[in-house]
């Protein structure tokens, strides 16, 4: 009788097992066949969950197919799941979609303050009063986003080698934080005596977290680039394609869609162009020396 009951128990938990694994984790429909799947990385909010589900139904509602975000930490896993056909969409930073730009579509540009463009901060604790520009930190500890940011690592890339200097011995260290909200925290607590951070990312945690972004100081902006896009896979089918292009471009245009706006600090989305992204690409070409 006793080891009928364990195999009957045993019976049981294997039937759950399965029953678990049926059962798509965290809300996400990745399981389903039809579900648009969209890639992000990191962003500066503090409850990141929360948003993305709130986006996730309000995208759902309106392209009446199940949606999943998928998150993961980096550009470059973002970059490759969206090249092998993984992922239909992602948004990405302006260097991986100038790199990849052959087998990926352009499917919107979000608006800041009025434009589709943002700028790079070097950005130094609020303490160091001496330093002026990002040359002044040639043997600092400097502190990087990710390797394939363009404001949080190309640009500062590109503009010490227009002046003849090389990125790899100028500092006396360098890390990644793989997150710009990170470059900032680093800066606050003193891990790094300077750093590169995505000037949209600064200016939101000033207003989100003003005590945090108190501890820090910038000291240099760069010029004006095309704002990270949303894109797609080059295989997407049009009909997909059009839906969400057409979704996110009226976004601003009804009271869901503007609350969601607001909590990413954005106005909304614009088709773009390809020539938004023309300074990233020259500067890839300095630094990829093509």
């Amino acid at each position: 009788m006793i080891w009928r009951n364990h195999r009957y128990l045993r019976v049981l938990y294997w039937a759950g097992l399965l029953l678990m694994l049926a059962i798509p984790v965290g809300g996400q429909c990745a399981a389903r066949s039809d579900a648009i799947l969209i890639g992000t990385t990191p962003v500066f909010l503090d409850d990141q969950t929360a948003f993305l589900n709130d986006w996730k139904r309000y995208l759902e509602h309106r392209l009446q197919r199940p949606v999943a975000f998928v998150q993961r930490a980096t550009y470059r896993e973002i970059a490759e799941l969206l090249l092998n056909g993984k992922l239909d969409f992602a948004w990405v930073c302006g260097y991986p979609y100038v790199r990849y730009q052959a087998n990926l579509r352009l499917v919107a540009v979000p608006v800041f303050h009025g434009k589709p463009l943002y700028q790079s901060y070097v950005i130094v604790p609020a303490g160091d009063t001496q330093t002026k520009r990002l040359q002044d930190l040639r043997g600092k500890v400097y502190a990087f986003s990710d390797p394939l940011s363009n404001s949080g690592w190309l640009v500062p890339q590109a503009e010490l080698r227009r002046e003849g200097l090389e990125p790899s011995t100028f500092f006396r260290k360098t890390f990644y934080t793989w997150a710009h909200r990170k470059v900032v925290e680093a800066m606050a607590v003193g891990l790094a005596q300077g750093g590169s951070v995505d000037g949209y990312v600064w200016e939101t945690l000033n207003l989100l977290h003003p005590e945090l972004t108190a501890k820090t100081r910038i000291v240099e902006k760069s010029a004006e680039y095309g704002f990270p896009p949303i894109v797609a896979r080059r295989t997407i089918p049009p009909a997909d394609f059009e839906a969400m292009q057409t979704l996110l471009l009226a976004m601003n245009r009804d009271a869901i869609g503007q609350d969601l706006l607001r909590r990413l600090n954005l106005d909304g989305f614009e088709a773009g162009s390809k020539q938004l992204f023309e300074g990233i690409e020259r500067n890839m070409r300095i630094v990829e020396r093509r």
